[in-house]
């Protein structure tokens, strides 16, 4: 067996070399240590591991953040060559990404181990994952469009990475509004999640029609790329995800300001645009894992990518279990808020 490193000649290669795709390993961890603890079964062993497995994580991300800052920090030039990369630049994207699992470990874990001190924490982070899921949004896609070149026949689900990063911040939101009290604070970051919400879907489902183009015209991705047609998951189920959170949060959030209503409806309506997202984020599971089976027949070789699999599964089985736990009943009042009703019965029906 080869030595760790052994294409490096020397150590400081190690800060040169590094790249941001390494943060895709600290997204797939972060989300299954959150996904842990919501097995049906053995639940105090499962909080424990996925507990354990978030302290790794943040060893990880903090390692992954020390690397590439001193990589920008000693090696400038070589670090800016990033936005002319085709392919490299779109693994920024996951930076905020692999911070986002963080934040949401410390509503899960953190508070419960270290107290509730660390809703500040999450809360100041939230911000600064915001920023940097906001900037990624417009600065890959746009130097996609003015210094890269990118071609119909080469394009993979990748290409989604730089997006997403706004819809797992949009879920943060959603899970840092009930530690917060409920003002115009609360407000703001409620109509700013579903901002984020937009900002990264919409796009999203742009990039999955030409996807969808080119897997007609051009076949399936090569062996090395087969496993990122699993990224096409991340979007669709956690845009699903996030209206599922934020429409939880909403009636309380939005009586603030006297518009409980707009949140009953918020709600309701992410429940129903939810199961929608659902059943398309099944259909591509569908895709990928013939898509996968079929790349199998032959050699599927093993690569840093494989990390794919982990973050799109980790987006599918949380919208599923949240889905799973709403309450029937509640389809009942976006009927009668879009076709007619009395909105007191409404609210009742829904449960506010």
């Amino acid at each position: 067996m080869k030595k760790p490193f052994y294409q490096l000649e020397q150590i400081q290669d190690i800060v040169r070399q590094f790249t941001p795709n390494w943060f895709t390993a600290s997204m797939g961890t972060g989300v299954v240590a959150l996904i842990l603890p919501e097995l049906p079964f053995a639940h105090s062993m499962m909080a424990q591991l996925g507990a354990s497995l978030w302290h790794l994580n943040i060893l990880w991300f903090m390692t992954f953040c020390i690397l590439y800052g001193l990589r920008w920090l000693i090696y400038p030039t070589e670090a800016k060559q990033i936005f002319s990369h085709a392919s490299m630049s779109l693994f920024l994207g996951a930076i905020p990404m692999a911070l986002a699992t963080i934040i949401n470990g410390l509503f899960k874990f953190g508070i419960h181990l270290y107290g509730d001190w660390v809703i500040q924490l999450a809360q100041m982070l939230w911000y600064v994952d915001v920023l940097l899921a906001v900037a990624i949004a417009w600065i890959v896609p746009f130097c996609m469009f003015s210094r890269q070149e990118h071609q119909l026949h080469s394009m993979t689900a990748v290409w989604l990475l730089p997006i997403v990063a706004c819809e797992v911040a949009a879920t943060s939101g959603g899970l840092l509004l009930p530690h917060i009290a409920v003002g115009q604070q609360a407000v703001g970051i409620l109509v700013g999640s579903y901002v984020l919400w937009g900002i990264s879907v919409l796009p999203a489902f742009a990039i999955l029609t030409i996807l969808m183009l080119r897997l007609a015209l051009h076949q399936l991705p090569s062996k090395e790329l087969a496993i990122s047609s699993w990224l096409a998951l991340g979007p669709i189920a956690t845009g699903a995800l996030a209206l599922l959170v934020l429409g939880a949060q909403a009636p309380q959030v939005l009586a603030a300001v006297n518009m409980q209503s707009l949140g009953v409806f918020f709600q309701q309506a992410g429940i129903v645009a939810s199961m929608l997202l659902l059943a398309f984020a099944v259909w591509w599971l569908g895709i990928a894992v013939l898509t996968t089976l079929k790349q199998a027949k032959t050699d599927l070789p093993f690569n840093l990518g494989w990390w794919g699999l982990t973050f799109p599964l980790g987006g599918i089985n949380p919208c599923s279990l949240e889905f799973g736990a709403t309450d029937p009943r509640q389809f009942y009042p976006v009927y009668c808020l879009c076709f007619g009703g009395d909105i007191g019965d409404v609210m009742v029906v829904g449960g506010q």
